[in-house]
């Protein structure tokens, strides 16, 4: 990792050890989403160390921390997920999650202590600033999205967020660098729940009953003309299936069978085309066949855009701390979903990629495994980062 002198970075770095132990203490004892009581419980002991006021009011398990400046101006809001994944810790290194069977094996205990480390170093310039930054730390990303009853419970107002900023850790690029995204970073998500209806009869004569399992096969099968048909090959859209289940015995022609799977899409219009032909495609299938099928939706998260102006901020603070040969720009969106989107339908803002790898350390285990791991050099980074887009933000105040 390249060496920086910017004094942000060098001022975050004096309370790397400092970092360390709060990321380590969060990784310690990871809880899953809508669950994290302890992990609030210490984020608000932090907060009331650094004189910071807070709110626990909203959401469940979130916090919501207030700096004000001395004068009016403008409101940035900085977002930390708080969640852990339901795996097992097998790292071998002395901080390991003691909680069995949970994991902060996305980096969301890196992302609260960035959170934390830079309201440390915006508290101590409280006096000077112009404006309002809110520190969110949102719960349960992984799961049932926090984001959106944040929001609900009015986060994003009184007063108003101007703008919002969001990282996250990424094993796919080195430490010492940062990956920025314009315009769409993530898909949208929704699941699917596939119901195939027939009518049973015995499985040696097939012609007195309509077979739910024949039926399902062939819409799976159109199903898949669906993206290469009717999406534009310009665009992205995912159909994957990951269940079925049906029929209770081997000779006797199953009169049901459910599906269950996942929708990924990038543009808003895409989702809604994809879905209609879906219904479309099933219906009509299982109609041709003599059974019927109906769809069920459970909407998940939204499509992640960046404003491409808040991403220009990063890239030029993230340039100014690192070098600008270090801020990579990231050419696709990823068909993974993330509900930082939710902020970013109420505010202009950015979420970026903060590179934790380091092949030296070995510490180069994808996310969602039980052997992710982050260089810890990435947090006074991330800590600098976040500052300087803050900063930047209010400085422009009148």
């Amino acid at each position: 990792m390249a060496k920086s002198t910017h004094p942000l970075l060098m001022e975050a770095q004096a309370i790397k050890n400092w970092l360390s132990k709060v990321r380590r203490d969060f990784h310690k004892e990871p809880e899953l989403g809508m669950e994290e009581f302890k992990t609030q419980k210490k984020i608000v002991e932090h907060l009331k160390e650094m004189g910071i006021p807070y709110k626990t009011d909203v959401a469940n398990t979130a916090v919501v921390g207030i700096i004000k400046g001395s004068e009016k101006g403008k409101v940035v809001a900085l977002r930390a997920d708080m969640d852990a994944l339901p795996l097992e810790d097998e790292k071998t290194v002395h901080y390991k999650s003691t909680i069995k069977g949970k994991i902060h094996g996305c980096g969301h205990d890196a992302h609260m202590t960035i959170l934390l480390g830079a309201a440390k170093l915006l508290k101590e310039r409280e006096a000077k600033l112009k404006g309002t930054i809110k520190l969110f730390f949102q719960p349960a990303e992984e799961t049932l999205g926090g984001a959106k009853p944040m929001i609900e419970a009015g986060v994003m107002e009184n007063p108003t967020v101007d703008a919002v900023f969001g990282l996250h850790v990424t094993p796919e690029t080195p430490v010492g660098k940062i990956g920025v995204k314009y315009s769409q970073m993530n898909a949208s998500s929704d699941t699917i729940i596939i119901t195939v209806r027939g009518e049973s009869t015995h499985g040696a004569y097939p012609h007195g009953g309509i077979d739910a399992i024949v039926i399902a096969g062939h819409i799976i099968t159109g199903l898949q003309t669906i993206v290469s048909r009717n999406v534009d090959p310009r665009d992205s859209a995912v159909i994957s299936l990951g269940e079925i289940s049906g029929g209770t015995q081997g000779n006797i022609i199953a009169n049901k069978v459910t599906m269950r799977g996942t929708v990924r899409t990038l543009n808003p219009n895409t989702r809604d085309i994809v879905l209609d032909r879906i219904k479309l495609t099933i219906e009509n299938i299982a109609k041709s066949m003599g059974g019927s099928a109906e769809l069920n939706r459970e909407e998940g998260y939204v499509a992640l855009i960046n404003d491409d102006a808040m991403v220009e901020v990063v890239k030029k603070n993230a340039g100014e701390i690192l070098g600008l040969r270090n801020v990579e720009i990231i050419k696709t969106p990823s068909l993974g979903v993330e509900d930082f989107a939710y902020f970013l339908q109420k505010a202009p803002g950015a979420f970026y990629r903060l590179g934790c790898r380091n092949e030296e350390k070995g510490i180069v285990h994808e996310a969602h495994s039980t052997l992710f791991d982050v260089d810890e050099d990435c947090l006074p980074i991330g800590v600098a980062i976040q500052v300087k887009n803050t900063l930047s933000m209010l400085e422009e105040a009148d």
